[in-house]
């Protein structure tokens, strides 16, 4: 299918970088540190590719996965965020579903909002569904007490669309600007009517989509395709900022700490010193940045998809972790051996499965 461009002269991507006008991260759809491109069936809150979580009323209605069915992408991008309908759900008044990002109160604390002279903003994105029709989303303050739903028109089935919405910047409301999220950004997948407001007006409610919106999860295996996603201060769209993949990784461990295996083994970055156990070791691992608070926790792919490694080359078996605490730069983990270890002896934990990963939780939003 031929590329239908919306607004002439507004592609997604050129070869200018214009350095941190995007407010939103990985809205380029490159990272996917958590699922590494394969699809997920989330629930609420869910994190998906990374910075997108998922807002919904009830469990398994759509799957997300890094460019589902495959489809090749718009010009000047390789990945996208697609969503794919499991059922033909019938959405109650008062439920919901979207995609939404969370954006960090320090990321948008310029725009001045909940004040006078509050900038006004403009989302511009890239856009592909099986279905055409109205389609709605919303922007939220963290409390949910303010909404701006808006509307846009998906003319042609399987068709990339480019699209802008320019919104102007809210007088009044409680608008975060520490490391709470300052703005939700929220794509209605099926909303329904009680969470519905008038499209291009500021209301007092918790609004996620526009009224009349069209329903993605409401057609069983219907399809919704999304990249170049950007909010940026202003009124008129400008190209995409496509910032370089390192920084962009960057960025998001700030939210998710994350080690996954590379290939031959990935040596985490820490040191571990035995305890008086013979097999008991106790340790920091270092994550890339600072992360945006203190995590809470970590989750890993299995036990059996990590090695210990003594101070000289001893390979170390039956390993298992248990989570201690964390700060923003460490978090400090037991690691337990079934044999192999001796007492006051150092060692490293290695990744050795091709299916194993280990991601530090509680640094969302």
């Amino acid at each position: 299918m031929a590329l239908t461009q919306v607004q002439s002269g507004m592609l997604g991507a050129d070869s200018q970088n214009y350095g941190f006008k995007n407010r939103i991260i990985n809205g380029a759809m490159m990272i996917d540190q958590r699922n590494a491109g394969a699809s997920v069936t989330p629930s609420s809150d869910a994190y998906t590719l990374d910075r997108w979580t998922t807002w919904t009323y009830a469990a398994s209605k759509f799957s997300v996965q890094q460019n589902a069915g495959s489809v090749t992408p718009p010009t000047g991008f390789v990945n996208y965020l697609g969503i794919t309908s499991t059922s033909a759900y019938s959405v109650p008044t008062g439920e919901g579903f979207a995609m939404m990002q969370k954006i960090e109160g320090y990321n948008m604390a310029d725009l001045g909002w909940g004040a006078v002279g509050a900038s006004s903003v403009t989302l511009s994105f890239w856009v592909r569904s099986s279905l055409t029709g109205t389609f709605g989303g919303a922007l939220n303050n963290s409390a949910q007490t303010r909404s701006y739903p808006f509307s846009y028109a998906i003319n042609s089935a399987n068709t990339w669309e480019y699209k802008t919405v320019t919104i102007a910047g809210d007088t009044t409301g409680t608008w975060l600007t520490t490391n709470g999220a300052g703005i939700l950004l929220k794509f209605g997948l099926g909303v329904g009517a009680t969470l519905s407001g008038t499209a291009g007006t500021w209301a007092g409610a918790n609004y996620a989509s526009a009224t009349g919106a069209v329903s993605v999860i409401g057609t069983n295996a219907a399809t919704f395709y999304i990249t170049g996603v950007q909010l940026e201060k202003g009124s008129t769209a400008t190209s995409f900022d496509y910032r370089p993949y390192g920084t962009e990784l960057a960025l998001c461990q700030r939210y998710l700490p994350c080690f996954r295996y590379d290939t031959g083994s990935t040596i985490l970055p820490s040191q571990f010193g035995f305890n008086a156990g013979v097999n008991n070791g106790r340790g920091a691992i270092m994550f890339p940045v600072q992360t945006r608070t203190q995590p809470n926790g970590f989750t890993i792919s299995s036990a059996a998809h990590f090695s210990a490694y003594d101070n000289n080359g001893g390979v170390l078996t039956g390993a298992s972790t248990g989570f201690v605490s964390a700060g923003q730069l460490a978090a400090c983990i037991d690691f337990n051996v079934s044999s192999g270890g001796s007492t006051n002896r150092s060692f490293t934990i290695g990744i050795t499965n091709s299916a194993g990963y280990i991601y530090f939780n509680g640094c969302e939003l």
